[in-house]
């Protein structure tokens, strides 16, 4: 091929379907659980006091090639610009001829909350009525659109320091509403999305009621979750190098777990290892985010562009 495809934030976004999004992560969680997949852990380079620069880079059998530079700079928000910005490129798997190069930015925040539903999905109990999301950034907003596609909720309770925010976003569910403080919306609550940027925890085990569900995709700085949560917790992982990695390939709470004490959400898929075992178990789904999504969620961006001519095709 003598061209490759550009695929801007609004051809991705119209083109990445949530729902087939699901099963394609649920897929790459089986493969990366089941050892067929290559995918190594996440390199960063830093610049002091204002963010850092990632590479991920991953294959899956049945979705590709591809290679991730994401930014993360906190400190953007400030500034009106999105802290985790992200190009992707999609390389031919046969002979790897560079297919494509597409924002990466709308990728990596619907990925992550799709990956933190997918595990919700497999974990929460099946009669989850309530859910309660802490933070209402960015990922506030996928959560909300792919955790109400696993379960049906009854009331959706939004939580953020941003009073404002969280009001933007409880207005775009009819079941939403604002909760007056993190610990007013986790109790009582079934399902628990912590998606901040804290630097320290956001929840208390004392405020999970029994059989509750929490996830977690925060904490690249810091921890989001809190030790006693972890320790009454079973705790689900992408892979359970998330706790022999430090940050940013791995989490800032589990550094220092054993491996044994971790299950990866593919296992769980595949019938491996167990999932919930009681109504009363507290399953905890830990996330750093893992190439393997952004390889799924390319695959399928890339698919429908080729079906329905998006994008622009430039020159090699």
């Amino acid at each position: 091929m003598s061209t490759i495809l550009y695929l801007s934030r609004a051809d991705v976004e119209a083109l990445l379907d949530v729902d087939a999004l699901l099963d394609g992560l649920a897929r790459a969680f089986v493969a990366f659980s089941s050892g067929t997949t290559s995918v190594p852990p996440r390199v960063a380079a830093t610049v002091p006091h204002a963010g850092l620069l990632g590479a991920m880079v991953g294959f899956v059998p049945g979705a590709g090639l591809a290679a991730k530079l994401v930014s993360v700079f906190p400190g953007n928000a400030e500034a009106g610009i999105p802290s985790h910005q992200a190009l992707i490129a999609l390389v031919d798997d046969r002979d790897g001829t560079p297919l494509a190069v597409m924002d990466g930015t709308y990728v990596t925040a619907i990925r992550t909350a799709g990956a933190a539903a997918v595990a919700a999905r497999a974990l929460a109990r099946e009669d989850a009525k309530v859910l309660a999301i802490l933070g209402a950034g960015v990922q506030g907003g996928t959560h909300l659109e792919t955790f109400t596609r696993v379960r049906d909720f009854a009331e959706i309770r939004v939580a953020s320091r941003d009073g404002a925010k969280a009001a933007a976003l409880a207005a775009r569910h009819p079941r939403a509403r604002v909760a007056a403080s993190f610990e007013a919306a986790v109790r009582g609550a079934d399902v628990v999305a912590c998606c901040t940027d804290a630097r320290t925890p956001v929840l208390r085990r004392s405020w999970l009621k029994a059989g509750a569900h929490v996830s977690s995709v925060g904490g690249t700085f810091g921890p989001e979750l809190d030790p006693d949560t972890l320790a009454a917790g079973r705790i689900f992982v992408e892979w359970r190098g998330a706790a022999t990695h430090p940050p940013p390939a791995g989490a800032c709470e589990l550094q220092g777990f054993s491996v044994d004490l971790l299950t990866e959400v593919g296992a769980v898929l595949s019938g491996a290892q167990p999932g919930r075992r009681s109504a009363d178990d507290l399953t905890v789904y830990k996330s750093t985010g893992h190439a393997m999504e952004d390889v799924a969620a390319a695959r399928l961006v890339y698919a429908r562009a080729r079906a329905t001519g998006a994008g622009i095709e430039l020159p090699r």
